[in-house]
């Protein structure tokens, strides 16, 4: 718990706030004294051992067992130091937080531990190291932000950076108890003719043509891939993220997730019907404008039945 020390105090309330919701804490700081956060942990009623604990795991068990918060001395060591990071996976713990100081943190996002090279910052080196080590995710925090430990705790996005080690984000095959989900999902696109009316027994009867984006256990996104085997192509359809996960870059990775699995059929091109999504399709994602006798018969019957003016595009996949 690095934060300054004007920003202690709220902090210290936030953490009460998780422990009265269950969470077992283990609260350190490399800047501040021992006594500090004792004295913090006191003023707001925080339930805490009396004890300062340095390297005895097993009495910091017993502690967080008991339903006591457990104050390590960390002082003068690194943030995600092996000693920390070593004590943190001891006790099997979900999350390691770093609460720092404003000006040092790394830009905002969800980021994988293995995909965090040697040449990012130390700070990011050091969170991959310690998920690589069995910690499952490591939140880095501007400490000065208020409420910034909740928000980032209680958010699908968070306000801060993780380092996850974990399936944070997923692309998944839909289920079906996620059914009613996607369409409460869909249906603002659907009332506004963005996207194709799709009936719950319909979603059922054709759930194999489904996947999700799936954050920390929500789905915030969707895609389907309608196969045409007999004339070697597929459609992206049923694309959507929600409105408040849009612009992070979930829509190419779910289009880019269809084409590997028309690419796994064996097929050779993919096309999409859209309207307001035609520069996504063309400027983002390389796809070209056909003429509507370009796709599939039965397709094109359904399309012209249905009166949507919606344009062809389509990308091959060679």
């Amino acid at each position: 718990m690095d934060a300054p020390e004007s920003a202690l105090a709220e902090t210290m309330l936030d953490l009460l706030s998780l422990q009265n919701i269950g969470v077992r804490l283990v609260i350190g700081s490399t800047v501040h004294s021992t006594d500090d956060l004792l004295d913090r942990a006191a003023e707001v009623e925080l339930k805490y051992s009396q004890t300062v604990f340095t390297s005895n795991e097993d009495e910091v068990s017993a502690a967080l067992l008991r339903g006591q918060a457990v104050v390590a001395d960390f002082h003068g060591a690194d943030p995600f130091s092996e000693e920390i990071a070593n004590l943190a996976t001891s006790l099997s713990a979900r999350k390691l937080v770093l609460l720092h100081g404003p000006g040092s943190i790394p830009a905002q996002g969800a980021v994988r531990a293995t995909e965090v090279g040697e040449d990012q910052s130390e700070l990011l080196v050091a969170a991959a190291t310690a998920c690589k080590g069995g910690i499952p995710r490591v939140h880095i925090l501007d400490g000065s932000v208020p409420a910034v430990l909740l928000n980032e705790l209680f958010s699908n996005e968070g306000v801060g950076t993780m380092v996850y080690a974990d399936s944070y984000r997923v692309i998944r095959p839909l289920r079906e108890e996620d059914i009613v989900e996607l369409l409460g999902m869909i249906s603002r696109s659907v009332r506004n003719s963005t996207l194709v009316p799709r009936g719950y027994a319909d979603i059922e009867k054709h759930i194999g043509d489904y996947s999700v984006m799936d954050i920390d256990g929500n789905v915030v996104g969707s895609v389907a891939l309608h196969r045409y085997a007999d004339q070697d192509c597929a459609e992206v359809a049923c694309l959507y993220v929600k409105q408040a996960h849009e612009g992070l870059g979930y829509g190419p990775e779910l289009v880019h997730h269809a084409e590997n699995q028309a690419r796994g059929y064996g097929l050779g091109s993919v096309f999409a019907l859209t309207n307001r999504a035609a520069e996504f399709f063309q400027h983002q994602l390389g796809y070209s404008e056909q003429e509507i006798n370009s796709i599939p018969t039965t397709r094109r019957e359904q399309l012209l039945a249905s009166g949507r003016n919606s344009r062809v595009f389509s990308r091959s996949l060679d």
